[in-house]
């Protein structure tokens, strides 16, 4: 077995920083401990220690450690590394625990279930998606529950029972396609409900405080609903303020992916910081001098309500956890560390959930706060002087934008394997003022939760959100300057990072030694690229791929791929679900799609038959 690449490649990052530090170790030990018990958490991922395995490593962890708090030499010679082994371990034992096995319930295909909702998720063309704790006969799981538009909207505040139609996600056949199997396993979730009936309600009086919370968001996002405003406007304040992107448009997707700007949609750091900085304004506003301290702590307190409101997400709980452990070393008068917040908050979010450290987003959030961390402040030295404030918020958020992106961008191409040239200038652009935008939005959405509805603010608001949009969408039509399918595997990303980790010397202090050093980072790069590229020219193959309801032929010679498939077929979702991921995943330079006749059933190919029925 092997270390998946998700987390091969996202280790990789963070272990060239602790490198760096290998010599101060005692200064940075929160990232360390962090470090041990990711690992220990990919091992076991790996491996799949059983019970009785678990039971020794717990032992043995617990023996290791108990002489370092009574042997003053080990308290300052080996004390560090029997924590480190101790993390390793508790990361093994938490992943264990974390880790659902499979069930084997005794469920029917068509069954008559009762359901209460968890999550709401993207929708599609014809169903709402919600995840789902269901009981079917006397077995309890969790599933992802498909229901058709023409129902009425769920909530928390019933329970539901239908018919559905129950069955178990497929593992794909090929490496290149996406395994949502997989990625449902890793939140406990090993079922599919497809709703064929109609629905029933019944009202509920023991929703947790979590439901509540979930509950009161919902009617928020359904008054916006109701304002009468472009129904885009509506989608990106739900997006931007309350974490809901689950009925955006495609179009607006697609227009934030291709410049780049995802990451202004999604709330992140900077939202979080922007909405404390409100909340501490008002405190400060109200509250004397003397208690400063209670301004950040009741901004905190609302921070965490908030939190709690848009449903914990993963990039808004470790930016609440940075924010928090920042402003308790202030509190405590101790002295500020980037890393520390960021170890601090990684290991807490991680003591909760091992499984968080699989998802992309958890691994983007973290690594941008990283790439600030070692690249801001080098490139923010080659800006102008910052002598008033203007500029100093302008060429800040700037810099902060570059530095996340470089650090995140090798996981992004290894993800997504796209990238805009537009992106950099688009966010030079927008970007600065995402403050006045983000302040806008939460005013906004208080209003609505008040009930309070103002025409004039809502037209202003709707008419700066279109702007905002409309140059958005001027950016994603750069076509020329949007790269797809770009192909990279985790070799290739470990040799991205490596010339990020050169940068930023290279960007400190720029001489022969330093420029040296990324040059040959690079070179090393496209070594590996291009061997890889010729390996994969080697391989020809031919394929037969399923997607709803038709099967379409692939046949790979050298770099170049022809794919055969019904003339009836849905050629857009072909494309972005099964010709692109193979294009990336096989190195493919020219791609062309062939029409055969509706009604073929086999296709035969250099002496071969095919069957595609």
């Amino acid at each position: 077995m092997k270390i998946p690449a998700c987390g091969f490649v996202f280790f990789y990052p963070i272990g060239y920083f602790w490198i760096s530090q290998i010599l101060e170790l005692n200064k940075q030990p929160f990232l360390i401990l962090a470090i041990c018990l990711i690992l220990g958490i990919f091992f076991q991922d790996c491996f799949s220690l059983d019970k009785n395995t678990i039971c020794r490593i717990s032992g043995i962890s617990f023996l290791l450690l108990v002489p370092a708090f009574f042997n003053r030499y080990m308290l300052y010679k080996i004390r560090p590394c029997l924590l480190a082994i101790t993390f390793f371990a508790v990361g093994i034992i938490l992943h264990f625990f974390n880790t659902a096995p499979v069930q084997n319930l005794k469920i029917g295909k068509n069954e008559e279930i009762v359901f209460k909702i968890a999550k709401k998720l993207n929708s599609n063309l014809k169903n709402r998606k919600y995840e789902a704790i269901v009981r079917a006969g006397k077995e309890y799981f969790n599933a992802v529950v498909y229901v058709p538009k023409k129902e009425r909207v769920l909530d928390f505040n019933h329970y539901y029972k239908t018919r559905a139609y129950v069955s178990k996600p497929k593992t794909p056949p090929y490496d290149f396609q996406f395994d949502y199997s997989k990625y449902l396993k890793r939140k406990n979730i090993e079922y599919q409900c497809y709703i064929n009936d109609e629905v029933f309600a019944s009202g509920r009086n023991d929703l947790s405080l979590n439901e509540k919370f979930s509950q009161r968001r919902l009617e928020v996002l359904q008054r916006i609903d109701k304002i009468e405003w472009s129904p885009a406007s509506g989608e990106f304040l739900k997006g931007i303020v309350l974490a809901d992107r689950t009925e955006i448009d495609e179009q607006t997707v697609r227009d934030f992916s291709r410049s780049g700007l995802v990451h202004f949609l999604a709330i992140s750091g900077t939202h979080i910081v922007v909405i404390f900085g409100l909340f501490y304004f008002v405190f400060v506003s109200i509250l004397p001098l003397k208690f400063r301290k209670f301004a950040i702590i009741s901004s905190l307190i609302f921070i965490w309500l908030f939190t709690a409101f848009i449903g914990f997400g993963s990039s808004v709980v470790r930016s609440s956890l940075m924010l928090s452990i920042y402003f308790i070393y202030v509190i405590l008068q101790r002295k500020t560390d980037l890393l520390h917040s960021l170890s601090l908050s990684a290991l807490i979010i991680l003591f909760f959930d091992t499984r968080l450290v699989f998802d992309a987003g958890f691994q983007l959030s973290f690594l941008a706060v990283l790439g600030i961390y070692w690249l801001n402040h080098p490139i923010l030295r080659y800006f102008p002087i910052q002598d008033n404030r203007l500029k100093k918020i302008i060429f800040n958020t700037v810099s902060i934008s570059l530095s996340a992106q470089l650090a995140t961008l090798p996981l992004v191409l290894f993800y997504f394997h796209q990238f805009s040239f537009i992106s950099v200038i688009a966010n030079f652009f927008i970007v600065p003022f995402s403050e006045v935008i983000i302040i806008s939005s939460f005013f906004m959405t208080a209003l609505i939760a008040a009930d309070l509805d103002f025409d004039r603010i809502n037209g202003n608001y709707d008419f700066m959100i279109q702007l905002l949009l409309k140059i958005i969408h001027w950016f994603a039509d750069f076509d020329s300057l949007f790269l797809e399918n770009i192909p990279m595997n985790g070799v290739e990303v470990c040799f991205l990072f490596l010339i990020i980790y050169f940068l930023r010397f290279a960007v400190e202090r720029f001489n022969a030694r330093n420029s040296g050093k990324v040059v040959m980072a690079v070179i090393l790069f496209l070594t590996v690229r291009i061997g890889f590229n010729l390996y994969m020219q080697q391989q020809d193959e031919i394929l037969i791929h399923d997607f709803s309801k038709h099967k379409l032929l692939s046949v790979k010679k050298g770099n170049r791929a022809c794919f055969w498939m019904a003339g009836d077929s849905d050629q857009k979702k072909i494309r972005q679900y099964v010709i692109n991921p193979y294009c990336a995943s096989r190195r493919i330079v020219k791609a062309e799609i062939r029409i055969f006749p509706e009604y073929t059933r086999k296709v035969s190919y250099n002496g071969k038959i095919y069957k595609l029925d």
